[in-house]
């Protein structure tokens, strides 16, 4: 009698120990779990973080313009490159844009100009854009801006942007150019792009 207590004392104690064993695991799995969810929700908050920041930067920017420049502005007498010559971007205001082979479409001497401003259609402020010309910002005149100055943008190269008000960033008297390309990733060429200057582009 007592061999078979002891038997099943010995059995319940067992079944005890693989029972609160199995507990362990499951929870230990379970923790690893949550610690993996958790770990992958950083990684999307950390992605769209990061869209929304270059969205704050870039805003919605058009690929291709109509290629109409601003009443007033001349061509360039003697441009580094010519009408029809191909060179190599060296700027990213665009995504695929550094490093595209690009084709002069037009070349003008005026003062460039880094702005940010607040879209009129809403939105974040789109920081450091460049590129804006002298003849693009009203009653901007002959001389250069000031960093600091406030002024009222009439260009259309971005949604938002024709009358909206900007702080001019930084000033460059240089040639400007209006270029095509296509990205290098891939995507329909962008045409009459506006505005890139002589320092971002390098012979092919």
């Amino acid at each position: 009698m007592k061999p078979k207590r002891l038997f099943i004392g010995i059995f319940t104690f067992a079944l005890m120990f693989m029972l609160a064993a199995c507990s362990e695991n499951s929870m230990d799995k379970s923790s690893d779990k949550g610690s993996n969810m958790d770990h992958q929700n950083m990684k999307m908050d950390n992605k769209n973080s990061s869209s929304d920041d270059k969205s704050m930067d870039m805003g919605d920017m058009d690929h291709s313009g109509s290629g109409k420049i601003p009443a007033g502005l001349k061509a360039a007498e003697n441009p580094k490159y010519k009408v029809g010559d191909q060179a190599i971007l060296n700027s990213d205001h665009m995504e695929g844009m550094n490093g595209a082979e690009a084709t002069v479409v037009g070349a003008y001497d005026t003062i460039a100009y880094a702005v940010t401003y607040t879209p009129t259609s809403g939105g974040n402020p789109v920081k450091n854009h460049k590129w804006v010309i002298q003849d693009e910002i009203k009653d901007a005149g002959d001389k250069a801006l000031e960093p600091g100055t406030k002024v009222t943008l009439q260009a259309d190269h971005m949604e938002g942007m024709d009358g909206a008000t900007a702080t001019i960033d930084s000033a460059e008297k240089t040639t400007v150019y209006m270029v095509d390309y296509t990205p290098t990733t891939g995507g329909e060429k962008v045409t009459n792009h506006k505005w890139v200057t002589e320092s971002e582009l390098s012979a092919k």
